[in-house]
């Protein structure tokens, strides 16, 4: 499953997908996306302009490569959990070693991912690996990096465990069938997150501001 930690749309579809691993139907591994770079089209990390999640997705890079999968899973779902929850900065570095820490993590993972300019180069290659597909996150590749792809599901609210069962019988389904390209509907609903609400309360205060 391919994420960045920003999108609160990415956050609801992992706790869906890190459900079905507890309930045993799947064995997730973790890849990273950057939005903020998808968006401006920079064809290049520079360390110092892109702080929104990339930091943090060079944190989970190294977590990943020194600790495992279930590691890497971990730390997501935890930084991304204080941003979306709770409202903290994820290019902060103490949201990043509380990750850590609520992790079972060292975390000093944090100043060594971020002092190695390493970290950048493989997020980069992972992140061209994956927008060469056409794809952005969240996306899920089934048996691992060679499978079939797609994005999403985008869900506003994690279902229920019946049904979390339900909607993957039918989303790998339509992942391993060739004939389907694509699904949408418009957005009638938002993930109600508290770091969202904040979010767009902040939003639409900057845009009163700049509209005066």
């Amino acid at each position: 499953m391919y994420v960045d930690p920003f999108c609160p749309w990415c956050y609801q579809t992992a706790r869906w997908a890190r459900r079905l691993e507890e309930l045993d139907v799947v064995e997730l591994s973790w890849g990273f996306l950057s939005l903020e770079m998808q968006n401006t089209g920079v064809g290049h990390f520079d360390i110092e302009a892109h702080t929104r999640s990339v930091p943090a997705m060079r944190v989970a890079l190294l977590v990943r490569e020194e600790r495992g999968q279930a590691a890497a899973g971990r730390f997501y779902a935890a930084i991304s959990g204080r941003m979306h929850e709770r409202d903290e900065q994820l290019r902060l570095r103490e949201t990043m070693e509380g990750a850590l820490t609520d992790s079972g993590l060292d975390p000093e993972l944090a100043a060594r991912a971020l002092a190695d300019p390493g970290t950048a180069t493989r997020l980069l290659s992972e992140h061209v690996a994956l927008s060469e597909r056409g794809f952005g996150v969240p996306t899920i590749v089934l048996d691992r990096e060679d499978g079939p792809a797609m994005f999403g599901p985008v869900m506003p609210r994690v279902p229920s465990d019946e049904d979390a069962l339900e909607l993957w019988e039918h989303v790998s389904w339509i992942i391993r069938n060739p004939n389907i390209y694509e699904l949408k509907r418009n957005r009638s609903e938002y993930p109600d997150l508290e770091g969202l609400r904040l979010g767009q309360i902040r939003r639409a205060a900057r845009q009163s501001g700049t509209e005066k």
